[in-house]
């Protein structure tokens, strides 16, 4: 079995959210963790959520359709928010601020706050979910496994995380709400 790597020594004022990162990182160095969670990660790049909106597209109906097409907005605007936000807090990444803290994946974008993983991953999944509560179990596991993995792997700061996944919830909400007083919601 394979051990956890030694944790790097902290900086005496490290604060609780450079310290999570430490710990929860160093189970990103165990093989089937990593693995599991650079999986998740990757899916969470998009090829889930363009496979979830397919499968809603060819089988929901009607209403799969306007799943889809409101689960695009949501997409779209989220895209657009968390690249003005990290622009504007250029946060450098864990992996880069703090020692010990290995990138176990290569990261897409250069700044850490917000998570967009996160953001898109809790905003798809409220409008999904909204069209199809079915779906709540699944994706709310998938989600809090993409958010988990953005810490582990080294990429984001843990407020990195829980920010957008409020930003997400505020967007997705917003988003079913202006698609309702469009007569187009759920």
């Amino acid at each position: 079995m394979a051990s956890l790597p030694p944790l790097s020594h902290t900086r005496p004022h490290a604060g609780p959210g450079e310290r999570l990162c430490l710990r929860a990182n160093r189970w990103g160095a165990l093989r089937a963790v990593g693995t599991l969670f650079r999986w998740i990660s990757r899916l969470g790049d998009g090829a889930f959520w363009y496979g979830l909106m397919a499968a809603l597209s060819l089988f929901g109906g009607p209403r799969g359709l306007r799943a889809t097409a409101t689960m695009a907005v949501a997409g779209l605007l989220a895209l657009g928010l968390y690249r003005l936000l990290k622009n504007l807090t250029r946060r450098p990444r864990p992996f880069r601020s703090i020692d010990g803290i290995v990138a176990h994946l290569p990261p897409l974008d250069e700044f850490s706050f917000p998570s967009g993983h996160t953001l898109q991953a809790v905003s798809f999944s409220l409008v999904a979910c909204a069209w199809f509560p079915v779906l709540i179990l699944p994706l709310l596991v998938f989600t809090l496994l993409v958010a988990a993995s953005r810490i582990v792997l080294g990429l984001h700061y843990p407020s990195d995380v829980l920010a957008a996944a409020g930003i997400g919830l505020l967007l997705g909400g917003a988003v079913l709400t202006a698609s309702a007083m469009l007569g187009f919601g759920p």
